[in-house]
């Protein structure tokens, strides 16, 4: 049993028994964890609103034998021009669903962890989000070495149905592209 402080944004969340949530968190120095944030739900809450979904957050867990537990939460940037225009939320959401989807658990890569953290801070001021998720659907692969080079460069490649061969299910966030459906 120990303390854990690390940095992480907030790629999932799913509420559990009453007042708590299982929370997703891509993290700089350990990989993808699942959290449990015990009390959040309730009014009272000060840790909710740094663990929001997209939050970039400082964290403290306390670490036992099964999942961390949250004791701290220290919100370092809330997105908020993403969250703030549907389109780009929509986009981030898809982000963030490809994420947790390829990424394995308890793995440290940092290098996905920065490929995060610069498309959300393009996400914010770009006004073109499409141009913007494409790149990064294509470094993920790339990085976690799923795919080359040459699939920036072919037109026939269907990279959502190359993703959902991967995770072997279908994408919820595919929707938000069908008015972009060129690739």
């Amino acid at each position: 049993m120990y303390t854990l402080k690390t940095e992480g944004v907030i790629i999932k969340r799913r509420n559990v028994n009453e007042a708590d949530k299982l929370i997703t968190v891509l993290t700089r120095t350990n990989g993808k964890l699942q959290i449990k944030a015990p009390g959040v739900r309730k009014i009272a809450s000060r840790r909710s609103p740094h663990i929001e979904l997209l939050n970039r957050s400082f964290l403290t867990l306390y670490v036992r034998y099964t999942t961390p537990v949250l004791t701290e939460a220290q919100m370092v940037s809330d997105y908020k021009f993403i969250k703030q225009d549907l389109l780009k939320i929509g986009y981030a959401y898809h982000i963030c669903e490809i994420t947790d989807g390829l990424c394995a658990e308890g793995q440290e890569n940092e290098t996905v962890f920065e490929l995060l953290i610069a498309t959300l801070d393009n996400l914010c001021a770009t006004s073109d989000p499409f141009a913007v998720v494409h790149d990064f659907e294509l470094d993920l692969l790339e990085t976690l070495g799923f795919g080359t080079a040459k699939m920036r460069t072919s037109e026939y490649f269907n990279i959502h149905a190359y993703i959902e061969s991967l995770l072997e299910k279908k994408l919820r966030s595919k929707d938000i592209f069908l008015q972009k459906e060129s690739y």
